[in-house]
């Protein structure tokens, strides 16, 4: 009986796991909702071209660089970037939470998300793009950004 109970345990404790985790990835479509903030300067899909800011595709496990697909960074973000491995989703939320406060001086006009629930949602939306503007599964493309 009592292994019965640990072999009851240990299926509950990795089905809540799985769900915890399922859940830090975020809702795709809420985020979608959320990118409506961002449509002004920035584009993400097929056909997604750079506008004020950069086109997102892919963004999720690119290197923050000094250029992405044509567009310049201004200096202050590009000696930010210079040693980031990957934008994974601490480092999304810390740019998209306060651009201007993380990058003094950066061109990125944007206040930021304030909302928790906001920035998970609009990271699993922005990694549901692969580079070339497909769909992909958000959940592998933030566990591969995670482990550069």
């Amino acid at each position: 009986m009592r292994k019965l109970n640990l072999v009851v345990a240990g299926t509950a404790f990795l089905f809540t796991a799985g769900a915890a985790s399922a859940q830090d990835v975020g809702d795709p479509a809420a985020g979608e909702k959320v990118f409506n903030k961002c449509k002004a300067c920035h584009a993400v899909g097929e056909g997604a071209k750079n506008k004020i800011g950069p086109e997102l595709n892919g963004i999720v496990g690119d290197k923050p660089s000094a250029d992405r697909g044509g567009y310049k960074f201004s200096k202050p973000f590009q000696d930010w970037a210079a040693d980031k491995a990957a934008w994974d989703s601490e480092l999304l939320t810390t740019w998209l939470s306060d651009p201007r406060g993380t990058v003094k001086g950066t061109k990125m006009a944007f206040a930021g998300l304030k909302k928790p629930e906001e920035l998970t949602n609009v990271i699993a939306y922005l990694a549901s793009f692969d580079e070339s503007g497909g769909k992909q599964d958000p959940a592998e493309a933030l566990k591969a950004a995670a482990a550069k």
